[in-house]
């Protein structure tokens, strides 16, 4: 298996010996040895990938890096979080997975109505298996636990990814710029229900329905 590692907290470097992961198009910045790159059509295993991305808007276009050295990747100066699978299934927007062990099996699955309030389709990327997964973050990523006892609202534009044993709920809310004046619409969130961790990012994407 192929082992990652993080060079400063930007750059993922990732280590073959005959391994293969697979990454986003055009995130290597740099390799050594005898590596060879092929695009692969789509994110998700499969026809049912390749035609859900595309009629959802999911868009994640990935290569498959293989070979014996060491390849470098990094993705806009944006901060590099790595995610250990033991046979679990990471939830995670596809602008935020920068590469994953080529063994885990990505997906896309049904979010409902928190993935049309983001404008990101209703659909979110899927990641399962046994290994590693490295996600972007603009800004350092703040690792949330849920409890049974403590739920979590979170801001859908600073939403990066989730796992463990999760429901989520889209909701109507306010914050703190609803107060003031300076939100324009409704402000929605995600809430997080069950046991596991929820990945936040110190930043927000735009959303459709207003400031959040």
């Amino acid at each position: 298996m192929a082992q990652f590692r993080l060079q400063g907290s930007k750059v993922l470097a990732v280590d073959m010996a005959g391994d293969a992961v697979k990454a986003k198009n055009g995130a290597m910045v740099a390799y050594d040895g005898q590596v060879a790159f092929k695009k692969l059509s789509g994110g998700g295993d499969g026809l049912r990938g390749m035609v859900t991305r595309r009629l959802t808007g999911e868009q994640m276009e990935v290569m498959e890096v293989k070979g014996h050295g060491t390849c470098w990747f990094a993705d806009r100066a944006s901060e590099i979080n790595l995610v250990n699978l033991q046979g679990d299934t990471l939830f995670v927007e596809a602008s935020n997975l920068l590469c994953t062990d080529a063994g885990l099996r990505t997906g896309t699955t049904f979010t409902g109505l928190r993935g049309g309030a983001t404008g990101g389709g209703l659909f979110t990327t899927t990641v399962e298996g046994h290994g590693q997964a490295a996600l972007t973050s603009d800004g350092p990523a703040v690792v949330l636990r849920v409890s049974p006892q403590y739920p979590l609202q979170v801001d859908p534009g600073a939403y990066i990814a989730h796992q463990g044993r999760l429901q989520q709920h889209f909701q109507s809310g306010v914050n703190f710029r609803t107060f003031i004046g300076e939100g324009s619409g409704e402000a929605f969130q995600i809430r997080f229900e069950g046991d596991g961790l929820v990945y936040v990012q110190p930043s927000e994407r735009n959303t459709i329905g207003g400031d959040v």
